[in-house]
């Protein structure tokens, strides 16, 4: 894995999905350094990505209500325990739980192992609340996938959490999540 800038040369052998995300970051002038690898399908494999970025990649989580009416993307460190009863009172949404698979792709254009902030961009009906741990905003780059868990991105925590979001009509909510175990 080596640390690039900006999007690949070319578009071979690359997902429409994340070719899209490229698009929008250089159309809205966002700088980027990405890295490609294998999927990461454990803690180790994310280790390695994150140093490889020199930053911690958000745990992210699709969550709903328990009618399926709701639906939420959850930011947050990777090393904090999530507690739904914890979130639940500072939303206002009792009874969290994990979104399905289907409904990710419905409203993200996502699956699962490539949940990401950047998914927010296929949600043109505003259907998914953006939930940010106030943790993640004192970094100074965040890091995600483009809707692909065989890249990363190292990205400006402003331009994502300014540009990023008002080019795709979203707000976020800030919460705070203890990460006691």
């Amino acid at each position: 894995m080596e640390l690039l800038n900006g999007r690949p040369e070319t578009n071979e052998g690359r997902e429409e999905k994340e070719i899209r995300v490229y698009d929008l970051l250089d159309s809205l002038g966002i700088s980027y350094q990405r890295t490609d690898h294998e999927p990461a399908e454990n803690m180790e494999a994310c280790n390695s990505i994150d140093r490889i970025l020199d930053v911690v990649i958000c745990k992210n989580l699709f969550l709903c209500n328990r009618q399926k009416t709701d639906f939420y993307l959850l930011m947050m460190p990777g090393d904090k325990p999530f507690k739904t009863k914890e979130l639940s009172s500072q939303i206002g949404s009792a009874r969290l739980s994990f979104a399905s698979a289907e409904d990710m792709e419905r409203y993200l254009d996502i699956l699962p192992g490539s949940v990401s902030v950047m998914g927010l961009m296929n949600d043109k009906e505003n259907h998914v609340r953006l939930l940010v741990d106030e943790d993640v905003l004192k970094g100074e780059y965040v890091g995600c996938h483009p809707c692909v868990n065989t890249s990363s991105l190292k990205l400006l925590s402003g331009d994502v959490f300014t540009t990023f979001l008002n080019a795709v009509h979203h707000d976020m909510t800030v919460v705070r999540l203890k990460g006691e175990a």
